[in-house]
């Protein structure tokens, strides 16, 4: 049997999601699905693990997120076949011309499984089957995609049309066509033909098959992908695609590149609780609900309330009384919405957007390669950080031209290096990094460092930062003095 390789697109900002989804910290990265700690992406990755052949798999992802998906996968217990850096987003067929390539140039013709991180599905076992009953056409040569059986006439989904009505069918059905979102009524229509489904955008081809038919029907994307990839270098654990050539590639579906163009296209029904999750709404209607139709999460309190999604990211939530609202609390925003006006959340991130709002893109609490800062808060020329670096984790070699920081250990011990002299701080000390002081923390431990630091001086922004090393190879190195 042909072994089967995951690719795990993990691009993607869900907007409507905000105020938990944000560019520095997309919906793919958290867990919003189940009662568990599993975010979407790992999600993705184990419901697949009982099939027959897998192999480990291929992530694309934007460069930003790259130690968020290492982490993600090292703390499920998985090592990628590789982790792909896209300089740049351009859209679905560059990111399937990469992973078929990548998978070519290890000399096999696996089965590629082209996966969203971002996508619910409630029932794995029927998943796996669906997938498992796909082989077989695809390995034949079809270029197979897993089309949602309805469940309404839904206005905000592309459709698939197949070449006869799909009944009962376990196998694949050719593709009569690709329909772009329609009105109610056109739904209505399709859905009472019995020859459409919604497109999942998940797919299921041979590596020599899609390309070929990338070659033949898009091949400019192939021609920058294939110099993207030839012209890459390997950062850690990373492929850092070349920035220049893969901006070169256009950007485009692979449903408009190929699938939709193509003669080898091939649609297999897919009933397994699928959900995009586009919405708030949508999240509460896939989400387990209690007696009440209330889906709650985090540190919340409900009374005599109905129909509501009440989410609590660290303070306490009550819902007092109310109905059919969201209500989501983050560190640094709160969202009340009507339940049926979620999905319009996505015009506040463009009003924030166009005043610059720092909420529209990133969290309070900022992600980096060694663990993570939370801006507590600020004033004229200061400002307070709470910081945590992770075990065996380093911060770069650096200096500040504009600000001096004071450091207060509040658990685990830390190396301290300035001006090339170390020395340990444990918890309840402290020690003061002056401006211009050759600085780095490092924990050597086997328990996060958590410390607070205590920022001053005329400018406090984060491009005041020069590095003289970094293990992560961030690419913002100061020239070595001579």
């Amino acid at each position: 049997m042909t072994a089967l390789v995951p690719v795990i697109l993990c691009g993607g900002t869900g907007t409507r999601l905000w105020p938990l989804s944000r560019a520095s910290y997309p919906k793919q990265y958290w867990a919003l699905a189940g009662s568990g700690e599993e975010t979407l992406l790992q999600q993705t990755q184990q419901r697949l693990e009982s099939i027959p052949d897998l192999q480990p798999p291929l992530l694309i992802c934007n460069e930003d997120h790259r130690f968020i998906v290492a982490e993600q996968m090292r703390q499920i217990g998985v090592e990628p076949a590789a982790i792909l850096l896209e300089p740049m987003g351009r859209n679905t067929a560059p990111a399937v011309a990469i992973a078929a390539l990548q998978a070519a140039a290890q000399g096999d013709d696996p089965l590629l499984l082209v996966l969203a991180a971002d996508h619910v599905i409630r029932d794995g076992a029927a998943f796996r089957k669906t997938v498992q009953a796909g082989m077989a056409a695809a390995e034949g040569g079809q270029l197979v995609t897993f089309g949602i059986v309805p469940t309404a006439p839904e206005t905000g989904y592309g459709y698939i049309e197949a070449a006869h009505p799909l009944g009962n069918t376990t196998a694949p059905v050719p593709i009569a066509r690709f329909v772009e979102k329609p009105d109610r009524a056109t739904a209505e229509g399709f859905l009472a033909t019995g020859r459409f489904t919604w497109n999942s955008g998940m797919f299921l081809f041979k590596a020599s098959a899609i390309l070929s038919e990338l070659e033949r029907l898009a091949p400019e994307v192939v021609s920058a992908c294939r110099s993207a990839l030839e012209q890459d270098s390997v950062d850690l654990d990373f492929i850092r695609l070349e920035r220049e050539a893969f901006a070169r590639c256009p950007n485009v579906a692979i449903d408009v590149a190929v699938m939709e163009r193509t003669d080898r296209g091939a649609v297999l029904p897919l009933q397994a609780g699928w959900s995009d999750v586009g919405s708030w709404s949508a999240l509460w209607e896939t989400a387990d609900q209690d007696s009440n139709g209330n889906v709650l999460r985090g540190r919340v309190i409900s009374e005599n309330s109905s129909n509501c999604y009440l989410r609590s990211e660290h303070r306490l939530v009550v819902g007092l009384g109310v109905e059919n609202l969201v209500v989501v609390e983050t560190n640094d925003v709160v969202l009340v919405a009507h339940r049926d006006k979620a999905q319009d959340v996505k015009s506040i991130v463009g009003l924030l957007e166009q005043e610059g709002a720092r909420e529209s893109k990133a969290h309070r609490k900022i992600y980096r390669p060694w663990g993570a800062y939370d801006g507590i808060t600020e004033g004229d020329r200061w400002q307070v950080k709470r910081i945590s670096v992770n075990p065996g984790a380093s911060l770069s070699l650096q200096m500040h031209h504009h600000r001096a920081e004071h450091w207060i250990v509040v658990q685990g011990t830390a190396v301290v290096e300035k001006d090339g002299v170390e020395e340990l701080v444990g918890e309840n000390q402290s020690t003061y990094i002056p401006l211009g002081c050759k600085h780095r923390l490092s924990n050597r431990g086997k328990i996060p460092v958590e410390m607070i630091e205590v920022q001053s001086g005329p400018y406090l922004g984060e491009d005041d930062i020069v590095r003289f090393e970094d293990r992560y190879g961030r690419s913002d190195l100061a020239p070595t003095p001579q």
